[in-house]
């Protein structure tokens, strides 16, 4: 698997305990689902601003004058995706009021947007499972070649910023008659 493109000062020091959501998002989440993205940025609860790779956030819109407001982890890779990933440890699940927060923080930016949960294992996803927006995804640390969708109909394509899929229709699987 091809890994993510960090910086060359990048230093993947993180905290204890929630830091090892993010380090599996990096080496292990990014190579499966966004091969060969670069890692834009990396902040975890005690560390803000591990990586941050200034100059590429400003040219895709993304202010980093508030780190805080980030998501844990900003990939963004070859086909112009950004996959804005949350941990649960740390910022929390891209809930509804955070998918809101976070669009309105990005109106500048063109790319288009992937929003990611990053939980640890089905018992921690069992305790924040109401509280995911819809239009996200989420991944589980422990079951890395899996991915729930809370939509049925896309499956990482960008819901948010340009290529888009608005006003995208579902197509549901064609069932007999009901007699």
């Amino acid at each position: 698997m091809m890994g993510v493109i960090a910086p060359v000062d990048a230093q993947l020091q993180l905290s204890p305990g929630g830091g090892d959501v993010l380090r599996a998002v990096v080496e292990q989440f990014a190579p499966r689902y966004a091969p060969g993205a670069r890692l834009l940025y990396l902040g975890d609860s005690e560390q803000r601003t591990l990586v941050p790779d200034a100059g590429r956030l400003a040219d895709l819109g993304i202010p980093i004058a508030a780190p805080d407001k980030l998501p844990d982890v900003v990939l963004h890779d070859v086909n112009g995706r950004l996959f804005l990933v949350d941990a649960v440890t740390s910022h929390g699940p891209v809930s509804r009021e955070r998918l809101i927060e976070l669009e309105a923080m990005l109106t500048q930016c063109a790319a288009g947007r992937i929003y990611v949960t990053a939980v640890p294992d089905l018992g921690t996803l069992d305790k924040c499972a109401g509280d995911i927006a819809w239009g996200t995804a989420v991944w589980l640390c422990d079951e890395p070649d899996h991915l729930i969708h809370y939509d049925g109909d896309h499956y990482l394509v960008p819901r948010f910023g340009a290529g888009r899929t608005a006003g995208a229709t579902f197509t549901p699987i064609a069932t007999a008659p009901v007699p």
